[in-house]
């Protein structure tokens, strides 16, 4: 599957917030295996910005890095070869059937949460940069339809 990507830095940030919106906010959006996932325009700050201080979690900083794969949420979400895990739910330090996390291309994932049959919330997409954290990972339970 080709995954495209942009050159973030060429667009504002408003023009990026536009592709957001067009390309998933407006849109229905299907997994591979028909999960119909819902994003909102608000989801964009979530997403794209990252901690300038990890413990204060600020989002501070808009990824530029993050950004020039803007369209792989829905390429990922539609790869029928993406590995597929249990989210890991932090409040409750246990890994949740209902968070699906589907990884492409060796370290990027995009995380849904399914709140009904076939239906699901886009809650996040990043890249691993930790070989500790990819390890943890690809350790995880797999996602159970």
């Amino acid at each position: 599957m080709e995954y495209k990507k942009i050159k973030s830095y060429n667009y504002t940030e408003a023009e990026l917030r536009k592709i957001w919106v067009d390309e998933y906010c407006v849109v229905d959006i299907f997994t591979f295996d028909d999960i119909q996932v819902k994003f909102y325009s608000e989801m964009f700050d979530h997403c794209f910005f990252e901690s300038n201080d990890r413990k204060a979690k600020d989002k501070s900083i808009l990824s530029y890095n993050r950004l020039q794969k803007i369209y792989w949420i829905k390429e990922t979400l539609q790869d029928p070869s993406a590995v597929l895990k249990q989210g890991w739910d932090n409040k409750n330090k246990k890994y949740d059937n209902q968070r699906r996390v589907a990884m492409v291309k060796g370290n990027y994932v995009v995380v849904i949460s399914i709140y009904a049959i076939r239906k699901a919330r886009f809650i996040t997409a990043f890249q691993i940069d930790n070989d500790d954290n990819l390890e943890k990972f690809m350790n995880g339970p797999d996602w159970v339809k």
